[in-house]
């Protein structure tokens, strides 16, 4: 294979431009038909962009092929790799291409502390350090790194040492120290800390409100932002930080706050740069009211926007679900440009629950890619509203398809089981669960709940046993309810067949 600078520039420009597709197929042809010998500088620089690539677009073990086959490496192909096995925490692998590289760079080593650190894991964490500290050279990404990586575990008392240890500190080492600080519920340590830098950015500002809201002081948060955008200082995007107290007003159930802000939400717009409410802070702001229980302000807000995505007409969708008002929510499917499956699973869930078992099913048949919570949104409708008969088909025709189950597909059937008195189905069902999944409390309870009702106290009791210490109230009434003597419900479904 000839490779040129011009295959060079064609991955690059593939890559910039999204384009996956033709990256892929530039990868692939360079990773099979790329000749394993000596390659001159240039042609090395294509084949690190192509391992490079290779990860990113998760092939790491093709990255790694083509790495054992390359005669001829340089630092950066040796550090692709090492950040490539850091992306994925697999510290062991990367620490073994660490030890075998012939030479190494602040980049190298950057890497290595910023896996262990990563882990999280306490030995990990001494490795870190201990590499840290053996660094021939040391820039400020790796005491960054260190700062980070000890805050985020805790350490908060040794990540300050280390901040005020640093030589030389960056408006990101700055914003790694306050947010250790108000992670460790030091907010006053943080706030202090805050007003001394010397330069801050959009990230400082969205730091501090995250860190205030996280430890409930909203108000402080909301001062902050008022107190910048009227002191007339340089203009800073904080746009995330106010949809972060927005989030916040809105899980206090502060609506009247929450739209305050979003009102005041500043807009600029020169030489270049502009920003101010973006779609997330209408989505937010519709949240807030959604969650409130403020349908309508959520629609109003909802019908202003310019530009909706797919989370806008879902939160709404949402919202006239739960409030059982299927109408709007299925009119508003309709005039949806691009339901998503969770768009379709929500309207499909609504008719279910709410009894119209036809609309389910006919929203259910116009899915273009069901899921399983598809198939469980129209089975547990049809367990709700005692359609025995329709849930037991409808798990037929999903084994037919081979969508594989999961606890909530099973707890359904094994609770048409029990209101049924099918033991024999049910204990198909029960091989089930015992050969898929691991059972939870909630499975444990529907399994007790079958056999109880079904008359078979043994095998209700065998289950109850092995729960121990896992037993909830449900558990208990499962139990002591028993089978109750009611005669059993015939539901007959000719050649069916469980599947295991």
């Amino acid at each position: 294979m000839v490779v040129s600078a011009r295959n060079l520039r064609s991955l690059r420009k593939c890559q910039q431009s999204n384009c996956q597709n033709e990256t892929r197929e530039l990868i692939n042809h360079f990773s099979t038909a790329m000749p394993i010998v000596s390659r001159p500088k240039w042609e090395l620089r294509l084949t690190n962009h192509t391992i490079r690539a290779l990860i990113r677009s998760g092939r790491l073990e093709d990255a790694r092929n083509m790495f054992d086959k390359l005669k001829q490496r340089d630092i950066i192909t040796w550090n692709s790799m090492i950040m490539g096995y850091t992306q994925r925490l697999e510290v062991v692998t990367a620490q073994n291409l660490f030890d075998q590289m012939p030479e190494r760079d602040v980049v190298t080593w950057n890497l290595m502390i910023s896996c262990y650190m990563s882990s999280r894991r306490t030995e990990y964490i001494e490795y870190a350090r201990y590499l840290f500290d053996q660094m021939p050279r040391r820039d400020v990404i790796s005491w960054n790194t260190m700062i980070s990586g000890y805050a985020k575990i805790g350490q908060i008392d040794e990540a300050l040492r280390l901040f005020y240890c640093m030589p030389e500190k960056n408006v990101v080492s700055w914003n790694a120290a306050i947010s250790g600080l108000l992670q460790n519920g030091d907010v006053k340590a943080g706030i202090e800390l805050f007003k001394r830098m010397p330069e801050r950015d959009a990230a400082s500002f969205s730091v501090l409100v995250s860190g205030l809201v996280q430890n409930g002081k909203l108000d402080a948060a909301a001062n902050v932002l008022y107190d910048f955008q009227t002191s007339g200082d340089t203009i800073i995007d904080l746009v995330y930080a106010y949809n972060t107290l927005i989030v916040g007003y809105g899980q206090k159930g502060m609506i009247k706050e929450a739209r305050c802000l979003f009102d005041q939400i500043p807009c600029y717009t020169s030489k270049g740069r502009s920003f101010g409410r973006n779609i997330v802070s209408w989505n937010s702001m519709i949240m807030c009211y959604v969650k409130a229980g403020y349908i309508k302000s959520a629609r109003k807000l909802f019908d202003r926007m310019v530009e909706k995505d797919t989370v806008s007409w879902n939160t709404m969708i949402s919202a006239y679900v739960h409030t059982s008002n299927m109408k709007e929510a299925s009119k508003l499917l309709t005039k949806m440009p691009n339901p998503d499956i969770f768009s379709w699973n929500l309207i499909v869930s609504g008719y279910a629950q709410g009894g119209n078992l036809g609309l389910a099913y006919k929203y259910f048949q116009r899915i273009p890619k069901k899921t399983c919570v598809s198939w469980n949104s129209i089975i547990a409708g049809c367990e709700k509203n005692a359609d025995y008969e329709g849930a037991i088909r409808l798990f037929v025709q999903m084994q037919l398809e081979r969508v594989k189950p999961d606890k909530h597909t099973l707890s359904s059937l094994l609770g048409v089981c029990a209101e049924s008195i099918d033991l024999h189905l049910g204990m198909q069902i029960h091989q089930l669960v015992a050969k898929s999944v691991l059972p939870d409390v909630p499975l444990n309870n529907s399994l007790i709940t079958m056999y109880a009702k079904c008359g078979a106290i043994v095998e209700a009791r065998s289950i109850f046993d092995k729960m121990k210490f896992h037993k909830d109230v449900i558990s208990w009434n499962a139990m002591i309810g028993g089978s109750g003597g009611r005669r059993p419900f015939p539901v007959q479904i000719h050649g069916l067949r469980i599947w295991y």
